[in-house]
C-alpha cells in the first residue's frame, strides 16, 4: 500500500496587498515599507501602430547590419594576416632544404 502524501502548508503573506479602487486618490505618504516613493514609476503598456512597427522593424534592422558590417570587417582584416602566414609557410618549405646544406 502507498503512504499518503503530506502536502505542505501555503505560506501566508507577510503583508495584504493595498487594492486601490478606480478614481481612489493615491497617498504615497502611506507607503512607508522598504520602496521610498522615489523608486516607484508607472509604466504604461500600449499596443504598437503601424509606424510604430515600421520603426522597431528598422531599428532592429540597422541593429543587425551594423552587427554584419563589424563580423564582416574582423573576418576581411583576417583574410591578408591568414594569406601572409600561408606564404611565409610555404617559403619556409621551399627554402629549407637550401637551409639545411649551409647548416
Amino acid at each position: 500500500m502507498s503512504e499518503p502524501t503530506i502536502k505542505p502548508q501555503a505560506e501566508q503573506p507577510r503583508v495584504e496587498p493595498e487594492i486601490i479602487p478606480p478614481g481612489a486618490a493615491y497617498d504615497p505618504a502611506r507607503n512607508r515599507g522598504f520602496f521610498h516613493e522615489s523608486f516607484s514609476e508607472r509604466i504604461y503598456v500600449t499596443k504598437i501602430g503601424p509606424l510604430g512597427m515600421i520603426g522597431l522593424v528598422l531599428t532592429i534592422g540597422v541593429v543587425f547590419a551594423v552587427i554584419l558590417v563589424l563580423l564582416l570587417g574582423a573576418f576581411l582584416l583576417w583574410i591578408p594576416i591568414v594569406g601572409l602566414l600561408v606564404a611565409a609557410g610555404l617559403v619556409a618549405g621551399v627554402l629549407r632544404p637550401y637551409l639545411r646544406r649551409r647548416g
